[in-house]
């Protein structure tokens, strides 16, 4: 990842042509939107790039009452084969009980930054371009709440046979307002492949169910019941994404 030099342009340059109160009436609705294009495309081009080039994936994952768990890119690669199958069947056994269960690649960049992993890397300058004004104040604009003040960020990739189940992301005593996905999937990502962002009323009907998306912003104010569908272990690739909360505190 040092090996990356600073990227020449902004890498949240977002496209001059959205239309702020549009958007901000589509999500009063249902307190939920996803926005197509977000990105001008080179910016959106080169974070896939960064994701899917130079990301040292570690592992987040949760079996019911063990966990979650968050384990680092170093850790990860050092986990006996034994021990990442022993994960994935503790997994599996949580869902087959329906408890809360997920399994995905991640790449904590909040950690990293406050922890100097790898100072001015790319995943520092996207945290930072995050929480710079334009992106906060399209947020604002879009969700109405003027109080957001920060935000944090993972990057993550749903291979072959991971998931989010069910949840709420009820942090709100930390701060947490609107919930974020910013796709970065191959452009024709297929629907026989998961890794929707479904929303769930309380008969556990889905009401809405976004598609991974190249360059699209899915927001949603938090608390609402929703998970990450499935990918099917014949998809060809990860579901690339960096994920986070934006916060009042």
């Amino acid at each position: 990842m040092s090996s990356v030099t600073r990227a020449p342009l902004h890498l949240l340059e977002l496209n001059p042509e959205l239309d702020r109160q549009a958007l901000a009436q589509a999500f009063a609705v249902d307190r939920r939107l996803q926005i197509r294009n977000v990105l001008k495309p080179e910016a959106a081009r080169e974070l896939r790039h960064i994701l899917a080039q130079h990301t040292p994936w570690g592992l987040a994952w949760n079996a019911g009452a063990d966990g979650p768990h968050g384990l680092r890119p170093d850790e990860m690669s050092a986990l006996p084969p034994f021990d990442q199958q022993r994960i994935a069947e503790s997994v599996v056994g949580a869902a087959q009980r329906g408890d809360y269960a997920f399994t995905f690649a991640r790449y904590p960049i909040l950690d990293a930054y406050l922890g100097r992993w790898a100072p001015d890397s790319p995943h520092d300058i996207l945290l930072e371009h995050i929480n710079d004004q334009p992106f906060l104040d399209l947020i604002r604009s879009v969700t109405g709440i003027g109080e957001l003040i920060k935000a944090d960020a993972q990057a993550t990739q749903f291979g072959p046979s991971q998931f989010l189940g069910k949840h709420s992301d009820s942090h709100v005593g930390e701060g947490w307002r609107i919930a974020y996905v910013l796709s970065l999937a191959p452009d024709d990502w297929k629907p026989d492949w998961g890794g929707y962002l479904n929303f769930l009323d309380e008969d556990g009907d889905i009401i809405v169910g976004y598609r991974p998306r190249f360059n699209s912003l899915s927001l949603f104010a938090v608390p609402q019941d929703h998970l990450v569908s499935y990918v099917p272990p014949f998809a060809p690739m990860g579901r690339l994404s960096i994920t986070g909360w934006f916060r009042d505190r």
